[in-house]
């Protein structure tokens, strides 16, 4: 039975971004295209990763790879398997590159074998898919321990950390020294942000890429009001009726249409929200350091001194059975329902937790988009975050933005220029005062939201994503080039 799993991709035109990015920077996108396209001949870059569903990283790839694959390049991806012990050990790696301790397993040698275990079992299959000369982008720790075999067999290596930590402690430490052995011959990485960025990755051989967002994916392409109340009344929601003319359709990534049919499994104490109900959502991984409890908790303080406007408040993740690479989801929902389940009864129907239909990830988007552009603000409380693509999706969709000033999410939001940011996200008492003066400011909260669309279009979309990854590739390419010419004229 194959441990790899390749995902279709499709392909998409670069030219869809004209009227969003002007000709200018399109034409530049296209030629960078072409030029590489020429220089690769049939060498094949290869995306690899742990999950085709849920997380930043399977919901860029899709889009990046039309993209590439809309210019003739060849460009695929791949999905390693694992047992739940192996991503039980690279969850507990992920928590210590965020430097916190998880649930404290150790990652010791004991560790260390099953990771090299599952990805030499991974490693034999790429073997022979994998030719000298192709590219492989490793995303994140689960597949750095590709590494060594890949190069040894000619392949290009980068590997890509969506993660990370703004400062050093010993869990950060004792993430990195685990991984720095299947790390240290990688000629070059890429990171979201400087901070990220281990000594031993250092010396010149990394790269700062901020992720992106695709505007024309099921996730934010536009929806008209129409659309946007059929799904959320359908899929349970947000309470009827339906509008006059019901359109549960949205655009799959290839252009045809697909229709929401799936319902949403809510936990809630009596009716939906109604349709005028302001409502405050949080779209995250049932993952801890979401912090959807904190979330919860802080929006219970403020119904409990009266929440402005009647707000009530959506948390909305995965069905926690349906992402493979993150074993700790039941265990989180668990705890929030448990935390929920306590709360007074008049709070409690104020709150709605939501476990969203995965079974075909299109449609999984389209639901998240409805629900973004719906709500009267957006919060992401993460207590650590490596870029914080939610709230990248909910500043496109000129949504005003509650979030913590972590991670990426700080080189997102300008506090005060379009959106919100708490400098402590354990602070409940401050999370709720910003929360209240957006229910109660409208007006600014509409102001905030239209300046954190532009700010997505001119530095957070899709086709400026690429064109650093081309440039990287193209540079790689180089270097193999001088290389090369130095052994011959040596010879």
């Amino acid at each position: 039975m194959s441990a790899l799993q390749e995902v279709p991709i499709g392909r998409r035109s670069l030219g869809v971004f004209r009227d969003l990015i002007g000709d200018e920077a399109t034409d530049a996108a296209l030629a960078a295209a072409a030029r590489l396209r020429a220089r690769l001949g049939e060498r094949v870059i290869w995306n690899i990763n742990s999950t085709a569903v849920g997380g930043g990283v399977a919901e860029m790839l899709p889009s990046l790879l039309g993209y590439v694959r809309g210019a003739d390049i060849d460009a695929r991806w791949l999905v390693i398997d694992g047992n739940p012990h192996f991503f039980h050990i690279t969850k507990r790696i992920h928590h210590a590159l965020h430097g916190s301790a998880g649930d404290g397993t150790p990652l010791d040698a004991a560790a260390r074998e099953v990771y090299e275990a599952t990805l030499h079992r991974n490693g034999q299959e790429l073997g022979a898919l994998l030719q000298p000369g192709d590219f492989a982008i490793l995303h994140d720790p689960q597949t750095a321990g590709l590494a060594p075999d890949l190069l040894d067999a000619g392949v290009h290596v980068v590997w890509r950390c969506h993660v990370g930590h703004d400062k050093s402690n010993t869990e950060v430490e004792n993430g990195w020294r685990f991984l720095e052995p299947y790390l240290r011959r990688i000629p070059v990485f890429v990171f979201s942000r400087e901070e990220y960025v281990p000594k031993y990755c250092d010396h010149g051989k990394s790269r700062i890429i901020q992720p992106s967002i695709d505007a024309f994916s099921p996730k934010n392409a536009a929806l008209d009001a129409n659309a946007v109340r059929t799904i959320l009344v359908h899929t349970g929601l947000v309470e009827g009726p339906m509008p006059a003319q019901p359109d549960h359709r949205f655009v799959r990534r290839d252009g045809s249409h697909g229709r929401v049919s799936r319902h949403a499994d809510v936990v809630r104490l009596g009716r939906a929200p109604g349709w005028d109900t302001p409502l405050v959502v949080q779209v995250s991984r049932w993952d801890p350091l979401k912090d959807m409890a904190g979330v919860m908790q802080g929006f219970a303080r403020l119904v409990d001194g009266g929440a402005p406007a009647d707000a009530e408040l959506v948390l909305a993740g995965p069905n926690v059975t349906a992402i493979a690479d993150d074993p700790e989801g039941a265990t989180v929902f668990a705890e929030v329902l448990e935390q929920w389940r306590a709360l007074p009864h008049g709070v409690r129907d104020r709150i709605h937790i939501a476990s969203l239909p995965t079974t075909d990830a299109e449609e999984n988007a389209a639901i998240v988009n409805a629900l973004q552009r719906h709500a009267a603000v957006v919060v992401q409380k993460s207590l650590h975050e490596g870029f914080g693509l939610t709230v990248t999706e909910a500043m496109w969709k000129g949504r005003a933005v509650l979030a913590s000033r972590v991670g990426g999410i700080q080189d997102q939001v300008e506090d005060g220029v379009n959106g919100l940011l708490l400098d402590d996200p354990a602070d409940l008492d401050a999370f709720g005062a910003r929360l209240r003066w957006l229910l109660e400011n409208p007006a600014e909260a509409r102001r905030l939201g239209e300046a954190a669309r532009e700010r997505v279009r001119e530095h957070f979309l899709g086709v400026r994503h690429l064109l650093r990854y081309l440039d990287l590739i193209e540079t790689e390419l180089d270097g193999a080039s001088s290389a090369t010419s130095s052994l011959a004229s040596r010879a």
